[in-house]
């Protein structure tokens, strides 16, 4: 018997993808939406539409009871009020009262000089994304309040796990590879934030199992990977099938090309997130997830290292 009805919106995305995989193994009915069914999942029923048509995001969620929030804008489209305008449309789009929205957060609504986040911590962003994000969770608080639907939470740090493209774990640490090299976004010592991709999927369908018990609005921490740049740098030399050096990340190389290309001067910014230690705390998370929780840190360093060794370059 399915536990419910859960409608995942950018079924294509990290948080998607991940989503949908964990509340089905759960026990769901799994509808995914999006412009296209890129990577078909077996067993999930797919609704093909675009996010700037409202009815699109109507006919997705029409019969959900959970709809979890996986659109994600390219890094370079969050500005001009343009995420604030893709989160109105689903807000419009969720119906009836009844329902309940999952919304990942980030730790970008959170200032450097904080070193434990926990869900009462005050949102001071850093950095104009950060901002962004901030005004993202007003909005779908004051809809919470207002008795449009329920929203839950969960808040995680920087995504690594199989067959994910296109982040900071692919983009910056893994560049290299081929040269025999991996990068360290931080000093070593420095620990950071990381969340497994199906760990934080499964955190989504369990805490949406928990849902009636919940407010109507409502913040949590997932705590992930609390790790050092030394400690992810032996984790992806112990599994990588070649030699790895570690090296630290060209941040003034980085800084030099954002003098003329907004989007890096944007990254660059964001680089505080690697030189301060922020932690995400949260203890009722972790009781509602329970104490066997998670897949073991270098487990998950070592699935998601596959894909950047195939056999033939293995060999």
């Amino acid at each position: 018997m399915s536990k419910g009805n859960v409608t995942i919106l950018g079924i294509n995305g990290h948080i998607g993808h991940a989503a949908a995989e964990q509340f089905l193994k759960a026990g769901w009915t799994v509808t995914g939406f999006g412009r296209s069914n890129r990577h078909p999942i077996p067993g999930v029923r797919f609704v093909k539409g675009d996010a700037v048509n409202i009815a699109d995001l109507e006919a997705a969620i029409e019969g959900a009871d959970v709809v979890v929030q996986g659109l994600h804008l390219p890094y370079d489209k969050w500005t001009n009020g343009r995420a604030e305008a893709q989160l109105a449309n689903v807000i419009a789009a969720m119906g009836k009262p009844g329902k309940t929205l999952l919304f990942p957060g980030t730790i970008y609504n959170y200032a450097a000089t904080d070193r434990e986040v926990t869900p009462s911590t005050p949102q001071h962003p850093e950095a104009p994304r950060g901002a962004i994000r901030v005004r993202l969770e007003t909005m779908l608080r004051e809809a919470a309040e207002a008795g449009q639907f329920q929203v839950l939470i969960v808040r995680a740090g920087d995504f690594y796990g199989p067959n994910v493209t296109g982040d900071w774990f692919e983009q910056a640490m893994m560049t290299d590879r081929a040269k025999g090299k991996i990068h360290h976004m931080g000093e070593l010592a420095m620990r950071h934030a990381w969340a497994y991709l199906p760990d934080l999927g499964a955190a989504f369908a369990r805490v949406a199992e928990h849902r009636a018990n919940l407010g109507v609005f409502e913040n949590f921490h997932f705590a992930g990977n609390f790790v050092s740049h030394a400690e992810m740098m032996a984790a992806i030399q112990k599994a990588a099938p070649v030699a790895l050096t570690p090296r630290p990340l060209a941040w003034n190389l980085l800084k030099s090309v954002g003098l003329i290309n907004p989007m890096m001067r944007d990254i660059v910014r964001m680089r505080y997130l690697w030189t301060h230690e922020m932690e995400l705390v949260d203890p009722r998370l972790d009781a509602l997830l329970g104490p066997d929780f998670g897949t073991p840190f270098e487990t998950a360093v070592a699935t998601t290292l596959v894909q950047f060794f195939p056999k033939a370059e293995a060999a």
